[in-house]
């Protein structure tokens, strides 16, 4: 139990990190989130608890395939915030990000790699 209360602890220390970042430098804000954190603390995890190289390798190459349709998002974010407001744009990108995600899944389908 104390072992899952330090891994929420040190994974929501990251979360917490990265906003405050953000409120002092929209720019160091921004890199710092853009870093892969929590897919490396996720790997860190998988690696320390002892799961198969396979597994931890997999968790890598579906979470590539999976950032990729999640990036037209932080165009579109900046766009509609200043004319729809925090949480209709909010709301919008999400759904926004599912429809891209659906499409980028049936595209790279045809490639053979299966996301859905």
């Amino acid at each position: 139990m104390q072992y899952i209360i330090f891994k929420y602890l040190i994974t929501a220390g990251v979360v917490v990190m990265v906003s405050e970042f953000a409120k002092r430098s929209d720019k160091l804000g921004g890199l710092i989130a853009a870093l892969p954190l929590v897919t490396v603390l996720t790997l860190i995890w998988l690696y320390v608890e002892h799961q198969p190289t396979s597994k931890i390798a997999n968790h890598a190459y579906y979470t590539f395939w999976y950032v990729l349709p999640t990036l037209p998002m932080f165009l579109l974010f900046p766009y509609l915030l200043p004319k729809w407001g925090f949480v209709l744009t909010l709301v919008s990108c999400v759904i926004f990000t599912i429809v891209t995600f659906l499409l980028f899944a049936l595209l790279v389908k045809q490639f053979g790699i299966d996301l859905i």
